[in-house]
């Protein structure tokens, strides 16, 4: 019963098989009941399916309907009617057939063979050209649909050759994330310039010298156990160039994390915002709503954070939904919290995340705790957020 087949015809359910089972069995009958080869059995069996004394429940028994009509059709033909009786001789010889027919309905809605012959010379051009043309249209899909397949199956090898060095060079980077290639008198400490009078000499913890001697884009690095989160943050002056482009600043769709242009992790902001992908492959953001449980939350409730310049760890404290606003909405936007200017405002922003999460980790904040927000693409609505907030707790 796999696949639903009977007599070369495909169904596509149980109850359509099982019936056409049934016509295959009512047409085994009538085949051990009327001699095919003589007229008028085949003819007479052609006016009792017309008067309904068969009833067939499927196309397996329309396509026996069928043959019958054509093969009746064929006998009259010849003359031949329903008291038309062959002798042996006679009935080894099948009805004649006719080269190069075409088909056309008729009124019953059955198929009547006529040959090309049946036309003038004018018509007979005409259909030859009508066949010529579906011929090659038929050829011209052919090739086309050869063509994507052939595309397609070219954009799965690139991708899966991307996703493959994706993984490659971000293990390379977790490799070299400790190496102390870079390190001692080999590595210059970071000076930051907030204005002329004032500049603040800092040193990069020796676990991530090596990596940002790579690239000075690196701000820090996330970390969450038994996730696939175990990335580089990346920070610049806008937040467009790391949507598309990795930490060896290639493109790639995928992107990076990075933290949000306006945070400073020397200055400290009330709140950090990450921002990565919510990518269908896992990378990146992609399994950040796993959060979206509070069971999972509760496994994974710490994240790691460092930046270059000093560890950290956090306390998953709210996870909600969100969406990108129009400016001029007035309703809390997230994305818009970076620093909090006093107890009032910050516990002013604390309800509000509060009310929009998903459950209460129990876990709550106040004026002066450093936050961590980690945020990504959500597909259930327009311009949609999933976002995980937490605290640090050391």
């Amino acid at each position: 019963m796999a696949g639903f087949e009977v007599a070369g015809r495909r169904l596509r359910t149980e109850a359509e098989y099982k019936a056409a089972l049934r016509d295959q069995e009512l047409i085994q009958k009538i085949r051990a009941q009327v001699d095919m080869e003589q007229p008028g059995e085949v003819i007479t069996l052609y006016a009792d399916l017309q008067a309904g004394k068969y009833r067939f429940e499927t196309v397996v028994g329309n396509d026996f309907d069928d043959k019958i009509f054509e093969l009746a059709e064929d006998y009259k033909k010849q003359g031949y009617n329903k008291d038309s009786k062959l002798s042996g001789k006679k009935r080894k010889q099948k009805p004649k057939q006719k080269s190069k027919q075409v088909s056309k309905k008729n009124k019953s809605g059955k198929q009547n063979q006529i040959s090309l012959e049946d036309f003038d010379a004018d018509m007979q051009k005409e259909i030859l050209a009508q066949i010529k043309k579906r011929d090659r249209r038929r050829k011209l899909l052919i090739v086309l649909c050869s063509i994507m397949a052939v595309g397609c199956f070219g954009y799965f090898g690139v991708y899966s050759y991307f996703v493959e060095k994706n993984e490659i060079d971000y293990e390379n980077l977790a490799q070299l994330k400790g190496d102390s290639a870079l390190t001692g008198s080999l590595f210059q400490g970071v000076t930051i310039h907030y204005t002329e009078e004032e500049e603040v000499e800092l040193e990069v913890l020796e676990e991530y010298q090596t990596l940002y001697n790579k690239n000075k884009k690196l701000i820090g690095w996330l970390k969450i156990d038994d996730t696939i989160i175990d990335y580089p943050v990346m920070q610049t002056s806008n937040n467009e160039y790391y949507l598309d482009h990795n930490f060896n600043q290639e493109y790639d769709k995928n992107g990076s994390l990075f933290l949000d242009k306006d945070c400073d992790v020397v200055r400290r902001n009330t709140n950090l915002i990450i921002y990565g992908h919510h990518m269908k492959s896992g990378k990146m953001f992609g399994a950040l709503n796993s959060y979206s449980s509070k069971e999972y939350a509760e496994k994974h409730s710490l994240i790691q954070f460092d930046t270059i310049y000093e560890k950290g760890t956090y306390e998953v404290m709210y996870v909600f939904r969100s969406r990108i606003y129009n400016e001029d909405e007035v309703v809390f936007k997230y994305y818009q919290f970076l620093d909090a200017a006093s107890a009032t405002e910050f516990d002013s922003y604390m309800q509000e995340m509060a009310a929009l999460s998903l459950y209460d980790t129990g876990v709550t904040a106040s004026y002066g705790d450093e936050l961590l927000t980690l945020s990504t693409c959500d597909s259930s609505e327009t311009d949609g957020r999933f976002v995980v907030v937490a605290k640090r707790i050391s």
